[in-house]
């Protein structure tokens, strides 16, 4: 399997874990890794992705606790698939 085929699989990965904690009304996952070719923290397979991500439960959380809650849902994807995770997180209507 190559990159493309896993990184597509962590994405329907991601989203699922994502959609299942914390129902967001939009949920967008890039995968950004081709991007990241040839830089050192590429080298261990795992993904670069960008996301974007609103649901009711970040209302009237900071920035740093919508993160966490990201990254919670994830769980063990941070250590064994995601090298590297941009996140856009709202509520609803804030962007």
């Amino acid at each position: 399997m190559n990159l493309e085929d896993t990184n597509r699989q962590r994405i329907a990965r991601m989203r699922a874990l994502l959609e299942d904690a914390l129902s967001p009304t939009l949920l967008e996952i890039e995968d950004e890794s081709a991007r990241h070719r040839g830089h050192a923290g590429a080298a261990d397979g795992r993904g670069h992705f960008r996301l974007r991500i609103a649901c009711e439960q970040f209302r009237d959380m900071s920035s740093l606790q919508r993160h966490r809650t990201v990254f919670a849902a994830l769980g063990d994807m941070m250590n064994t698939d995601i090298h590297a995770l941009s996140i856009d997180a709202e509520a609803p209507g804030e962007g």
